[in-house]
């Protein structure tokens, strides 16, 4: 499923079916008809129809929601081996120990708040009629280290942008990871349909805006003073490249 179609279910029950499944990331098909007291054949018969809309997988004996992301790529740097791929829910505990290992930086506020929100709730990847939540990660050994992370309200005036954060563990930068991780997120971005995306960085994260600038992205306005890091304030450099 395309990530921006319009959430259309055609009957109540099944509706309520795919925002248990989204709000809960992977859920085992038994569980969610209890929860949801409807009745066996009819749980069925709503699980067909989401699957063959293309709403929803079944996946190692559990339900999820199905975003259209792209296969997983690998690539060689020297003597690295590395690969990006479309998050999944069992990703989830290593994204968040990989954002959180990069804002012990102090350097990545916008990361930071992204590590509360996904480990506060049960879902990796959100999409509905509020919000949408994608991310690619990049793995060594099946290790996360390293990650894209694209978020989108479901706001009418704002649904042409995107708010965009991405991260490497600090051991493994200067392979281009980063660069093959921002290229992925921007590709999956402009594919489904978002115009312009942005994200903010505090002034002092010379490397990150220094990152951004070498692919095409621009400084768009300075608040000074926004941040305040290690008892010091610090200027917010708001950043964005149009797709």
């Amino acid at each position: 499923m395309r990530s921006r179609e319009p959430l259309e279910f055609g009957h109540e029950d099944r509706k309520q079916l795919y925002e248990y499944v989204e709000r809960h990331g992977a859920v085992d098909p038994v569980d969610a008809r209890k929860s949801l007291d409807i009745d066996p054949v009819g749980f069925r018969h709503h699980v067909a129809i989401l699957k063959r809309d293309g709403r929803i997988a079944e996946i190692d004996g559990t339900l999820r929601v199905t975003i259209d992301a792209g296969a997983e790529e690998e690539y060689v740097s020297e003597d690295l081996e590395f690969h990006i791929r479309p998050a999944r829910q069992e990703d989830l505990t290593g994204i968040v120990g990989a954002i959180r290992q990069v804002a012990e930086e102090k350097t990545y506020i916008e990361a930071e708040s992204v590590a509360d929100e996904v480990d506060h709730q049960d879902a990796l990847l959100r999409y509905n009629e509020l919000e949408s939540r994608m991310f690619f990660v990049a793995t060594v050994e099946d290790e996360v280290v390293g990650w894209v992370h694209l978020y989108a309200p479901e706001l009418e005036k704002l649904s042409h942008t995107a708010e965009l954060t991405v991260g490497v563990l600090e051991e493994y930068r200067g392979h281009g990871i980063g660069a093959h991780l921002l290229s992925r997120g921007l590709e999956w971005a402009g594919s489904t349909g978002y115009e312009r995306v942005y994200q903010s960085v505090p002034s002092t994260n010379e490397e990150a805006i220094a990152f951004l600038e070498a692919h095409d992205w621009e400084t768009e306005a300075i608040r000074e003073d926004h941040y305040k890091l290690n008892g010091h304030s610090v200027d917010e450099v708001m950043m964005a490249v149009d797709l």
